[in-house]
C-alpha cells in the first residue's frame, strides 16, 4: 500500500496541501493512541479498534512520502513520533509497572552506565584533580577555604577550628550542628548532580566546572582535617555514604558529558537527533543516580547515628563501592542484550 502511494505522488509535494489532505487521519490516530496510553485498549470502541491498524498504515505511508519528498522537518518528526507511539500500542508487549522497574534495575540502567564508561572516567579524573588542587590551595593559604567552600557550607569546620571541635563533628552522636551540616552537604551534592546533568547541553562546559568544583570542595575539607591528624577519620566519615554519593555525582556528570559531546560532535546525525539519542541514555543514568543519592542519604543518616568506629565506616563504604562496581560493570549476558548507544 505504501509503495502504491509513493508511486502515485509527484517528486515534489506541497507540505500544506499534503497536511490538509491527511491531517484528519493523523489527528484521529493520535486521539486513539492517546486514549490507550491514558486508559487502556478497552477504552476504544469496536469501530476504533478496526480503524486503528488502518490509520497506522496510513500514517506510515504519509511518513514515507514526507521523507521521500523532503517535506519540512517538523512534519517528519511529528509523523515519526506518532508512528512510534502507534506501533508500541499495536505491537508492543504490555508490561506491569513492577516488571518495568525490574527491567530498569537489572538491564536498562546498568547497560546505560556501561555505555558511558569514557565519560565516567573523565568525570572521575576531574573530581580527583579538583580535590588535589583544592587541598593544595588551602594548605598553601587557608584563606582559599572560604573562597571554595563558603561560610554556610563550612558550618564551623574551617582551618581555624580546634582539634576537639573537628573531632566532635566526626564522632559526636548528638551534635545538632552535625545534623545541619550533613543535611546541607546532601542537598548540595544532590544539586551538583542534577545541574551537572541538566546543563550538559551547553557543550558540557558547565558540567565540567561543576564536577571540578565539587572536587575542589572535597580537597578543601581534607586540608582542614588532615593537618590536625583527623584525615583518616574524616575520610571514614565520608566513606560510609560518600562512595555512593560521589559515585552518583560522577555518573550525573558523565550523563551531562554525553549530551554535551553529542551536541558538539554529532557525527553524521543532526545535532537534534544526536542530542535526543544521548539524552535517552543520559536520562536513564540520571534516573538511577537519583536512586543512589537517596541510598546515600539513608546511609548517612543511619551511619552518622550508629557507626562511630573508623574501621566499620571504611568497611561499609568499601562494601558499597565494590557493590556498585560489580552491579554496573560485571559482565551479564542478559543485561548486555539491552544496548545504550
Amino acid at each position: 500500500m505504501a509503495t502504491a502511494l509513493l508511486a502515485a505522488q509527484p517528486a515534489m509535494v506541497n507540505a500544506s496541501r499534503f497536511r490538509a489532505a491527511h491531517d484528519a487521519d493523523w489527528q484521529r490516530l493520535e486521539a486513539l493512541v492517546t486514549r490507550i496510553e491514558k486508559r487502556s485498549i478497552r477504552a476504544l470502541s469496536d469501530d476504533d479498534l478496526l480503524a486503528l491498524p488502518v490509520l497506522y498504515r496510513t500514517a506510515l505511508s504519509s511518513l514515507s512520502i514526507a521523507r521521500e519528498t523532503s517535506l519540512d522537518r517538523a512534519l517528519v518528526t511529528y509523523l515519526e513520533q506518532l508512528c512510534t507511539r502507534a506501533y508500541f500500542q499495536l505491537y508492543g508487549v504490555p508490561t506491569s509497572a513492577v516488571r518495568q522497574l525490574r527491567v530498569f534495575f537489572t538491564q536498562t540502567w546498568p547497560a546505560a552506565v556501561r555505555a558511558l564508561w569514557r565519560e565516567t572516567l573523565v568525570s572521575l579524573l576531574l573530581t580527583v584533580a579538583g580535590a588535589v588542587v583544592g587541598y593544595l590551595l588551602v594548605r598553601s593559604d587557608p584563606g582559599w577555604f572560604f573562597g571554595l567552600v563558603g561560610q554556610g557550607m563550612a558550618g564551623g569546620r574551617d582551618p581555624s577550628a580546634s582539634v576537639e571541635t573537628l573531632r566532635g563533628t566526626l564522632y559526636g552522636k548528638h551534635d545538632d550542628m552535625l545534623t545541619i551540616f550533613a543535611a546541607y552537604l546532601f542537598t548540595h551534592n544532590a544539586q551538583i548532580a542534577i545541574f551537572s546533568f541538566a546543563l550538559g547541553f551547553a557543550f558540557a562546559v558547565p558540567t565540567a566546572l561543576l564536577i571540578a568544583y565539587n572536587g575542589l570542595m572535597l580537597g578543601a575539607f581534607l586540608a582542614v582535617f588532615v593537618p590536625k591528624g583527623l584525615g583518616f577519620g574524616f575520610a571514614g566519615w565520608i566513606a560510609i555514604h560518600g562512595t555512593t554519593e560521589l559515585f552518583a555525582i560522577i555518573l550525573s556528570g558523565a550523563a551531562g558529558f554525553r549530551i554535551g559531546t553529542a551536541i558538539a560532535f554529532p557525527g553524521r546525525a543532526t545535532r537534534g537527533d544526536a542530542a535526543v539519542q544521548a539524552g535517552k541514555t543520559g536520562a536513564t543514568v540520571m534516573g538511577g543516580a537519583v536512586v543512589m543519592l537517596l541510598v546515600a542519604g539513608l546511609l548517612e543518616g543511619i551511619g552518622r547515628q550508629t557507626v562511630t568506629n573508623d574501621l566499620a565506616r571504611y568497611a561499609i563504604g568499601s562494601v558499597m563501592l565494590v557493590g556498585w562496581l560489580l552491579y554496573f560493570y560485571l559482565p551479564r549476558s542478559r543485561r548486555d542484550g539491552v544496548a545504550a548507544a
